[in-house]
């Protein structure tokens, strides 16, 4: 009997929610219906799309801003911990060049580092290594030659990069707790270590989802390398499209693939924020609580 259900215990009835399944029904008919106005439209040529939606050029075009993005997002991650570091540095000289770094390229258009990395050899014709003041040169080439457009392209997005990223890994190590650091100095640990193992991992938190937004960003950002007349993905549907004259076409192309590879890294990011949220999810703190409510019913 004891077992059996009183008639004035509360029974708990879910909160129904009708308008949001009517809103959601709402806006997928719409999206549909945007979407096959698109695809039906008579002035566009869905023989061309199907023709270059896996063409050889384009999907080596689409690699080649995968590899931009990765190799440019490295660099910048690197450049981003040392730069964060040095603003939370004591010492005020590198406080106010990290300062200065990102203030500045924060502060000027990405297409304008760009094109000025692009035309270095305008301003240096030549790239010389010797002694300065000195005839003695070691050694000399042109600057076209060693900044090529790839070259200039990389290192116009790692820096910018860079200065956008360094404000994220500071944002994260700061909101670690400076009891950390101090528990693992005390227990006679180097800077260095603590900041390697102590601190990021529990930065990355924090870190991973704005970084992820960058990655994201970065590969959409390759597409201004074509002003330096790199064959990445815009560049190359841009020059087909200006072959066969079917610009409509050649831009579906390039957003499928633009849409594919961000759909595709955004998984890594997700499985990030899972490795480094744990303890910290939703799920967790419940089940935290509803076993510190049953311990206190005991």
């Amino acid at each position: 009997m004891a077992n059996k259900q009183s008639n004035d215990d509360v029974v708990a009835v879910p909160l129904r929610h009708p308008w949001r399944w009517v809103s959601a029904v709402i806006l997928v008919a719409v999206l549909g219906l945007f979407v096959y106005s698109l695809w039906a439209s008579p002035n566009i040529n869905h023989e061309i799309v199907s023709k270059y939606l896996f063409n050889e050029k384009v999907i080596a075009a689409a690699g080649l801003t995968v590899s931009l993005t990765v190799i440019s997002m490295l660099i910048g991650t690197i450049l981003a911990i040392i730069l964060a570091i040095m603003r939370l540095s004591s010492n005020p000289v590198l406080k106010l060049v990290s300062i200065g770094y990102i203030g500045f390229f924060r502060g000027t258009p990405l297409l304008l580092q760009v094109v000025f990395w692009g035309y270095l050899g305008i301003i240096y014709p030549t790239i010389d290594i010797g002694i300065p003041f000195t005839d003695m040169i070691w050694w000399s080439e042109k600057t076209s030659l060693v900044f090529t457009s790839l070259v200039a392209g990389i290192i116009a997005l790692s820096l910018n990069e860079a200065a956008y990223s360094a404000e994220i890994v500071r944002a994260g190590i700061l909101s670690v707790d400076s009891g950390q650091a101090e528990a693992a100095k005390s227990l006679g640990m180097g800077s260095g270590y603590t900041l390697r193992r102590i601190v990021l991992p529990q930065a990355m938190r924090v870190i991973i989802p704005p970084m992820g937004n960058e990655f994201i960003s970065m590969l959409k950002n390759t597409s201004l390398l074509q002003v330096v007349a790199v064959m990445e993905l815009y560049a190359r549907t841009s020059q087909i499209s200006s072959q066969n004259l079917a610009q409509v076409e050649l831009l579906v192309v390039a957003g499928f693939w633009y849409l594919v590879m961000t759909t595709v890294l955004s998984f890594p990011q997700s499985y990030l924020e899972k490795k480094y949220g744990r303890g910290f999810s939703v799920a967790t703190q419940k089940s935290r609580w509803l076993r510190v409510g049953m311990k206190g019913n005991v």
